[in-house]
């Protein structure tokens, strides 16, 4: 069968890649057609892939109004190239903005849609909820409060445990000692605190010079940035002034970073949840452009921004945002979360219960088998 798959950041690159491998053990006689990444194109086949979520990962409000045009080309590309492949189903990963935009479009052309990793509406704009509704055959979410959420709006889905714990385990698989990476990477034996600025050049220009900043407080201490492989060194390097000595940069090293380190500061998002599972204590800060920050406030519906926080319901991580991101704030709580400060044992707990919570490994297979055999099934009535 021929699937079209849709993701546009690094980690529906990393989850859309793990499906993919499923599928095709599921039906070792499938086509792709992406848009993805690196991971994605290592299972399908790089001649296989659209565009590179490198040009494509845009967020923000005010940055996705200065890229509309950007985007509306995308979306024409993305629809003509749909058609000439002729799929037997869309596979939609995360990536809520753009991927509706293209449920809408299958189904106008009688194409069967199913979304994977399912929009956080929950969260803001419920309004995409009708879109759901009306344009995905079938859903497949990652959090078990989210099968209440949308059985509560007329929407049945799918859950079979979330992708990163798959993620984890793999990488757990062939970690290094702490003392092989230290090694390595030409660090010494002070404490390691992860720096996790975010994957996309605005948000780095936003939140690294913040954390620079919390990090000269720390001279006992070595902070690592956690870089992507897909930005250039100098988007992290530009940002950095004010640096005492004590800060690095390690690209492509995040998992490893973190499982090694005695605390990290962490930008909002899926970082957040990979952080508290991996096991270690985190703070959560993040500023944005002053005009998506108040536009946010308005359609946010939460009380927390980061993962962690909203499935233990409660506020576990300490969170930051805007104009909350005071340096003498963040440094005594990144004392209290280090080893030895009276928060430190108290978040570890929570951060066992979160993993508990969680669930197995073996998302990714399970979702693939359920999608194929779904797939037969429509095609044989």
């Amino acid at each position: 069968m021929r699937y079209y798959v849709i993701v546009g950041e690094a980690s529906g690159d990393l989850h859309g890649a793990n499906l993919l491998e499923a599928i095709k053990h599921n039906d070792p006689q499938a086509e792709f057609r992406f848009w993805g990444g690196d991971r994605m194109a290592s299972v399908a086949g790089e001649h296989n892939m659209v565009k590179h979520y490198r040009e494509t990962a845009i967020m923000g409000f005010w940055e996705v109004l200065v890229n509309a045009r950007k985007l509306m080309g995308f979306i024409k590309l993305c629809r003509r190239d749909m058609l000439a492949f002729k799929p037997d189903v869309l596979i939609l990963i995360d990536y809520a903005g753009f991927n509706l935009r293209m449920a809408a479009f299958a189904k106008k052309h009688g194409i069967r849609t199913y979304y994977y990793i399912a929009p956080k509406v929950w969260a803001w704009k419920e309004s995409r909820v009708k879109k759901i509704r009306r344009y995905v055959d079938e859903l497949f979410v990652i959090f078990p409060f989210e099968v209440d959420y949308f059985r509560r709006h007329g929407i049945e889905s799918h859950y079979f445990g979330n992708p990163i714990m798959d993620a984890i385990e793999e990488r757990n698989k062939v970690l290094s000692t702490k003392e092989e990476f230290l090694r390595a990477c030409g660090l010494d034996s002070r404490p390691v605190v992860a720096l996790l600025a975010g994957s996309r050049r605005n948000e780095i220009s936003y939140n690294l010079p913040f954390m620079i900043e919390v990090a000269s407080h720390f001279p006992d201490c070595q902070f690592v940035i956690a870089g992507v492989p897909w930005l250039d060194e100098q988007v992290y390097r530009k940002n950095m002034a004010g640096n005492a000595g004590n800060v690095v940069l390690l690209c492509d090293k995040t998992y490893e970073i973190l499982s090694h380190s005695s605390a990290a500061i962490v930008t909002s998002g899926t970082a957040t949840l990979e952080t508290a599972l991996l096991g270690t204590p985190e703070l959560v800060c993040y500023w944005c452009n002053h005009v998506s920050a108040a536009i946010g406030k308005l359609f946010l519906k939460l009380k927390w921004v980061s993962l962690v926080n909203i499935v233990m319901g409660r506020e576990v991580v300490r969170e930051l945002l805007y104009k909350n991101m005071v340096v003498s704030v963040a440094v005594d709580e990144l004392r209290a979360i280090m080893p030895g400060g009276d928060r430190h044992g108290a978040m570890l707990a929570d951060f066992r219960l979160l993993t508990e919570a969680m669930g197995t490994s073996g998302a990714s297979a399970r979702v693939a088998s359920k999608m194929v055999e779904l797939l037969r099934q429509s095609q044989n009535k």
